[in-house]
């Protein structure tokens, strides 16, 4: 009698070790993609500040170009090289960005 009590109280704790490890696996793996996603989405956060700042530069040279006072031919070509400039950055970027 007393042999089969402790037969059934040792079933019943493996089968609650089991579920403890199953569990336990499920919350690892959970856990791993949320690192994943978490460090994705870093990155992602990392290209978009770096838009942003690139943007904020665009739009520093475009007030720059808007308050030359030359004449109105000059002022379309400054700005059109400035252009250019701007378009040499961004190529340079990209390639560091890979």
């Amino acid at each position: 009698m007393k042999r089969d009590r402790l037969n059934n109280e040792l079933q019943t704790l493996e089968r609650k070790i089991r579920l403890l490890m199953t569990q336990y696996s499920q919350e690892k793996k959970n856990a791993e993609e949320l690192k994943n996603q978490n460090l994705e989405l870093k990155s992602l956060l990392d290209t978009k500040e770096q838009q942003i700042l690139d943007f904020q530069n665009k739009i520093k040279i475009s007030t720059i170009v808007d308050t030359i006072s030359v004449g109105e031919t000059d002022v379309a070509e400054v700005k059109n090289k400035i252009d250019d400039y701007i378009k040499e950055i961004d190529k340079c970027i990209n390639q560091l960005s890979k």
